[in-house]
């Protein structure tokens, strides 16, 4: 049974580990600093959402990404400027509108993931197939644990350890 030094001391570990990673995809972003149709980043973001899991109202599309729902309206309208996504009635609610990808928003989608696979197949190109798909796995379970993870209720639940120890 490991202790909690040793926890500590894994999740410092990961902590500079996850620090260099985001170090290297900032490096990586640069070199890639083409803006088609002169969207920024966090715009493809959106688009990419909406490709993905179809149309959603603004508020919805802003819970998805993670962001306030005033940025996500600021990105949404120079996506619809750049002709990347539409606004449409929403049939469940005819004074709400949906917002979903417009043809050219799915092309320019298709084609940057199909080059962002590419690299990525390229990078990771001396891996094997299995290990490949286990971090596939153990980055997925990373992401849910850290959109699930509440400060607060962590906090409380040590304390509730300590308590009962």
């Amino acid at each position: 049974m490991e202790t909690t030094q040793e926890r500590l001391d894994n999740a410092d570990q990961l902590g500079l580990q996850l620090v260099r990673f985001l170090r290297l995809l900032d490096r990586a972003s640069h070199q890639f600093t083409d803006k088609p149709h002169g969207v920024e980043k966090a715009g493809y973001m959106l688009m990419a959402h909406l490709v993905i899991n179809g149309p959603k109202r603004t508020s919805t599309l802003a819970e998805g990404v993670h962001s306030d729902p005033s940025t996500v309206s600021r990105q949404v309208a120079q996506l619809v400027r750049a002709g990347l996504v539409e606004r449409r009635a929403d049939p469940m609610d005819g004074r709400a509108c949906l917002l979903a990808a417009t043809e050219d928003g799915r092309q320019l989608f298709d084609d940057l993931r199909t080059k962002r696979n590419q690299h990525l197949d390229q990078m990771l190109a001396t891996w094997p197939l299995d290990r490949r798909q286990q971090l596939v796995e153990l980055f997925d379970a990373l992401n849910t644990d850290i959109e699930n993870y509440r400060p607060q209720m962590a906090t409380a639940i040590a304390e509730q350890r300590k308590a009962t120890r």
